[in-house]
């Protein structure tokens, strides 16, 4: 009754099936460890910015790399910001995507060691991308800043290409080496993205938190495809014993009009 399964067709068919079944089977793993990644990620960011606040000096140093644990945490700096030198990132979009800059400020410890400060996001409104756009001044004298501490931008973790030949006072990566260099100064390794003083007009725009990544959508994607792998077999025997039915069925259609022998 089943001797069709010998057929190439269904042959062909069986493989498929035995061939989906474990890669369904892997799929689902891979989003689950996604899944398990994602929410280790969320919950150390969820950490560090419930973390109390702490002086920059106590989490980073010159030359240091900042840790994963260390990324997002509040930190607080006093000192005074160093306009002259200031430096903006290109290609940089703000909550509704819309593309500009990130206005990178030295900001000099009572020490004398400066600490990389983002501003925030102004729009590239100026009369050519060439043109240094139009910064409004942070405030002037010593003051106490606050923000989330975050580690050099590299080509590698941000996909962004460091171009060369910028026009002056221009860049497109926030790197601590590279602007201790410029500076001539002691950096602090990192940088922070501020989050007070705000700003009295509406630039620059400040930062806002990270956003959380979507892990229940990998947990929900790794059953989808349990399911999926646990389908297939289901589905090969309801088709086999469909086609039982209908080879059956063919078989018994010429014996039931044969004319009767008398």
């Amino acid at each position: 009754m089943y001797r069709f399964l010998l057929s190439r067709q269904w042959v062909i068919l069986t493989l498929v099936a035995l061939l989906l079944i474990p890669t369904m089977i892997r799929l689902g793993f891979w989003q689950m460890h996604r899944y398990e990644e994602r929410s280790a990620r969320n919950e150390l960011v969820a950490d560090a910015l419930e973390a109390k606040p702490l002086p920059v000096e106590r989490l980073t140093s010159p030359g240091h790399t900042v840790t994963t644990e260390e990324r997002y945490r509040t930190v607080t700096a006093e000192g005074h910001f160093d306009t002259d030198r200031e430096v903006v990132v290109r290609r940089r979009v703000n909550a509704d995507e819309e593309v500009g800059f990130h206005v990178l400020t030295p900001f000099v410890l009572t020490d004398g060691e400066v600490l990389l400060v983002n501003r925030g996001w102004i729009p590239a409104d100026g009369p050519s991308q060439t043109a240094f756009p139009k910064v409004p001044a942070p405030p002037s004298g010593q003051i106490t800043v606050s923000g989330r501490l975050m580690p050099d931008e590299t080509t590698e973790a941000s996909g962004i290409k460091d171009l060369k030949g910028l026009p002056d006072r221009q860049v497109m990566l926030i790197n601590s080496e590279r602007e201790a260099g410029r500076l001539g100064a002691q950096v602090l390794g990192g940088y922070i993205v501020q989050t007070a003083p705000e700003p009295k007009g509406d630039v620059p725009e400040l930062i806002g938190k990270p956003g959380e990544e979507n892990a229940p959508l990998n947990y929900a994607y790794a059953l989808q495809w349990w399911l999926f792998a646990a389908g297939v077999p289901i589905g090969w025997v309801i088709l086999a014993r469909r086609e039982a039915r209908e080879r059956g069925a063919a078989a018994a259609v010429p014996e039931e009009s044969a004319p009767a022998v008398v």
